[in-house]
């Protein structure tokens, strides 16, 4: 492959993990598209920060719960940047930590909608671009799940912990399906990370507060993330697919 044969979309590519993913990726050799919901000049900023790097880079606004925006967003990378070779599903939302027993309807309807559905939605176009069933070379999947998945998130949020499970169910059930479609479809769980993701919880020093819960008794970095999620796409992981990968410390 050339240099901009590879062709990565990151889903919440504008801060936290998806920015270090989207800006190793870009160091890698890959064409990146930048996606984000609501902040433009912080997607803007990974955009240059890239290109000073010498490397390829566009942003594009869409809300991942929004099937016409996913649509669009696919449309605008075969346009500007060519046909699709890899997709981080990043982009998820958190709400204020609660109990189960004070949550309501329309706050469930928002993260599976973003958290399970819009990755799904993106798989789906993904796929229709990548599988070898449609004329494409391949390509590769990363699932961005959380530790939440596992501990199930009592008393904090358990309705982001089970749209995190249904990612990973669904990135084990896809693995299969299109394992011989020259398509591999990975996750990764981060654990305690350092991002602006605690903030939307309630709870910005979140990972401070927690991090004595972890063996190596501190938190993540979302450049640690970034690196296993460049090596789930990368041909070193050539014969790795259904597999998620706890980044967590040993937790």
């Amino acid at each position: 492959m050339g240099r901009m044969d590879k062709i990565l979309i990151i889903t919440g590519g504008s801060s936290g993990i998806g920015a270090a993913t989207a800006l190793l990726a870009a160091r890698r050799g890959y064409a990146v598209c930048v996606n984000y919901r609501q902040q433009a000049e912080k997607a803007a900023e990974v955009v240059r920060a890239i290109e000073g790097e010498g490397g390829k880079a566009i942003s594009v606004q869409a809300d991942v719960s929004v099937e016409a925006d996913v649509v669009r967003l696919f449309e605008s990378v075969d346009r500007q940047l060519g046909r699709l070779t890899a997709l981080v599903n990043n982009a998820a939302t958190l709400e204020r930590q609660m109990r189960l027993d004070s949550m309501d309807s329309a706050r469930l309807q928002r993260m599976f909608a973003t958290n399970a559905i819009g990755p799904i939605l993106c798989a789906r176009e993904a796929v229709q671009r990548m599988s070898t069933l449609y004329g494409g070379s391949g390509g590769a999947i990363v699932n961005v799940s959380s530790g939440a998945a596992r501990s199930g998130s009592p008393g904090e949020y358990i309705d982001y912990a089970a749209s995190k499970g249904a990612l990973d169910t669904m990135t084990v059930g896809l693995a299969r399906e299109v394992a011989e479609e020259g398509i591999r479809v990975n996750g990764v769980r981060p654990g305690f990370i350092y991002t602006d993701m605690h903030a939307k919880g309630g709870e910005p020093a979140r990972v401070d507060r927690v991090k004595g819960l972890v063996p190596m008794q501190r938190g993540g970095q979302p450049e640690e993330v970034a690196a296993a999620i460049l090596w789930l796409l990368s041909e070193e992981a050539s014969f790795v697919t259904g597999s998620i990968l706890d980044v967590a410390g040993g937790r």
